[in-house]
């Protein structure tokens, strides 16, 4: 320490910082260590007096030494640095509200402390005390700008007080710079407690007046009618109505639930009236079941009575899906029937012969009404077409937008001269066909009525040749795809896909989705190998278009023929053993699988669509499946 007198007087002043000793020049240059102060013989009177500042670890202390005559004096102060110090102060908020609803909260934060506080954040919990912990429910935070010393910020926020909270009573903490940014002069100021009760809304949903249908069929869709009422003394917020079929009247895990409803809130005392399309998309057991309907089905509203949210109606559930003939033998007569709103039609002689395919099915019942497939274009997806066939000839579809012979792309669709179709093999207009496999496909679609060779099932349909296969049968993915996409966007409505293999692919299936997006109904044969399940691409039946197994004359089921399987699919059956029909070079012969099965149900598709051109590709294969043999009932 430096022992310092300054003018005529003399000040001893000495100051402490940390552990060192400012250091002063005197007139005396006199140097003592703060012992030899206390002991010096030169003070005849030498007191210390200390203050409780000198305990503050924010404090700076300082010790002034005076003189008077022959007297020192010897005091030691605290300077303590300027810093914020945040409070919350003003608090408005309703003491009482209710689990699910959110409440406004009003206050101010001041900073009476003596420096400038920089930005924070108040946060907000629901606790069982006045203080912070982990025990405690975070309800958010609310941020506040920089606030000046002495002054306050008012602040406004909205909170939720979320369902799982349960109903008591709590404190709402508010805890002013709560992520402990600032560094305050008094860190234990700053949470602020006001009691708060939290009730349960009081409501209670129940399910009356439903109107379900008391049969219901596996594939179709049904609509249900009801009305949830709040029968609760308070408003119910936003729910779900779930549905269930159960063998009992209870929801369980062993229920199949059929879709949900979502339903808008609902005042005390109210009700909302619901409709609802629903399905039953899983291949079950036809019987006796219970349909349920679960108001609140997820439970996101607290209700004061749990326990009477389900209503049950018994129904009965029919189911014509076989896992080994899908939906049974297609019927043209009642399909077409169907597609105009009428019973199906009076049946006629068969034609018999070649022709008994034709029979099986019902097709002459559909001629003998004036439905030929006139105005329909099926699309021929396979190894090309002979278009120059005395019994095809007059059905080739020909491109009008596009003038033979020019080089150029008339339409713009981006093939040139594509006049009849395109061959997506080679990448030319060439779609003759030299392997027999799209001939004999395209002559039980559209072959002519004359008294010779076959009458195909939609006779007076136009074929639009799409040459995918070689002239060995095989075909690229790429080249599948590409020729769905075109006969869809060149107007097929139909296409005839009597093609397919074990794996899958995205391309395929991607313009399969595209057709049908356009209303073309793709028509798929099931395969050759015997197999449990469909080939792709007819697998995709279960959300586009149709696939199609084969059976002999006498409707059974051919033994190469691929099986629909366990899961629900829209899969037929059609004659596809020793099929008659037009090969190249005006010949004819017989063929036996599902790729001869296949083109009879997109004739029978044709037949449809050309009673009735309005008809949605959803609501054809509704109809071909609802009356298919399995389940139709003349």
């Amino acid at each position: 320490m430096k022992f310092t007198q300054e003018n005529s007087g003399i000040l001893h002043q000495f100051t402490k910082r940390g552990n060192s000793f400012e250091e002063y020049t005197n007139y005396y240059n006199y140097q003592f260590s703060s012992s030899n102060i206390l002991s010096s013989n030169l003070h005849s009177s030498f007191s210390v007096q200390k203050s409780s500042a000198l305990s503050s670890n924010n404090s700076t202390a300082n010790t002034i030494v005076s003189k008077n005559n022959t007297n020192f004096t010897a005091q030691t102060i605290a300077i303590t640095p300027a810093q914020p110090d945040l409070t919350v102060q003003n608090v408005e908020f309703s003491d009482s509200t209710s689990v699910g609803s959110t409440i406004e909260l009003d206050y101010q934060v001041k900073n009476q402390g003596t420096e400038n506080a920089f930005s924070s954040y108040t946060l907000f919990y629901l606790s069982k005390d006045k203080n912070v912990s982990d025990d405690d429910i975070y309800l958010g935070s609310d941020y506040v700008d920089s606030i000046a010393a002495g002054a306050y910020s008012s602040e406004s926020t909205t909170l939720k007080i979320n369902n799982g909270i349960a109903a008591g009573s709590y404190y709402l903490l508010y805890q002013a710079d709560g992520n402990g940014d600032l560094i305050e002069s008094n860190e234990n100021n700053n949470i602020f407690a006001k009691s708060i009760s939290i009730n349960l809304i009081k409501t209670d949903l129940i399910v009356k007046n439903a109107s379900v249908p008391s049969s219901l069929s596996v594939g179709e869709s049904f609509k249900i009618s009801y009305q949830i009422k709040n029968q609760g003394v308070g408003n119910a917020f936003p729910s779900s109505t779930m549905f269930y079929l159960s063998k009992d009247k209870i929801v369980s895990n062993d229920d199949l639930y059929l879709g949900s409803n979502e339903v808008e809130s609902i005042a005390a005392g109210a009700y909302s009236s619901q409709t609802s399309s629903l399905s039953i998309v899983k291949n079950i057991t036809a019987g006796s079941y219970y349909l349920l309907c679960k108001a609140d089905g997820y439970n996101n509203v607290i209700e004061t009575n749990e326990s009477n949210n389900v209503f049950a109606k018994a129904i009965s559930v029919k189911n014509s899906f076989n896992s080994t003939n899908g939906y049974g033998l297609v019927n043209a007569a009642a399909a077409v029937a169907r597609a105009l709103g009428q019973a199906t039609f009076a049946d006629v002689s068969n034609l018999g012969g070649n022709n008994w395919g034709a029979d099986l099915i019902k097709a002459p019942e559909v001629w003998a009404k004036g439905y030929t497939g006139q105005g329909i274009t099926v699309a021929v997806v396979d190894s090309g077409v002979d278009r120059n066939h005395q019994d095809l000839s007059a059905n080739i579809w020909k491109n009008s937008k596009e003038i033979a012979g020019n080089d150029k792309d008339d339409d713009g669709n981006g093939y040139i001269d594509d006049v009849y179709g395109w061959n997506f093999v080679s990448n030319n207009n060439n779609t003759l066909d030299k392997n027999g496999h799209g001939t004999h496909v395209a002559g039980t679609i559209a072959g002519i009525k004359n008294n010779f060779g076959v009458t195909g099932i939609a006779y007076n349909a136009k074929i639009m040749p799409v040459k995918v296969l070689g002239d060995d049968g095989s075909g690229s993915d790429s080249a599948i795809a590409k020729g769905i996409r075109y006969a869809a966007d060149n107007g097929a409505n139909v296409i005839n896909l009597s093609l397919g293999k074990e794996q899958p692919n995205i391309n395929i299936q991607s313009a399969i989705q595209y057709a049908s997006s356009k209303g073309a109904i793709v028509v798929m044969a099931a395969g050759n190998a015997s197999q449990s399940t469909p080939y792709y691409p007819a697998i995709y039946a279960s959300y586009w278009g149709l696939a199609v197994g084969a059976v002999d004359k006498y409707g059974n089921m051919a033994d190469l023929s691929n099986l629909a399987g366990s899961d629900l699919i829209n899969y037929v059956t059609a004659p596809g053993v020793d099929v008659y029909s037009t090969l190249p070079g005006n010949k004819y012969g017989f063929s036996t699988g599902t790729s001869t099965a296949n083109p009879h149900v997109a004739g029978v598709v044709a037949l449809m669509l050309s009673a009735n051109q309005g008809l949605t590709e959803a609501e054809v294969r509704k109809i071909v499946t609802q009356t298919a043999a399995n389940s139709f009932t003349a």
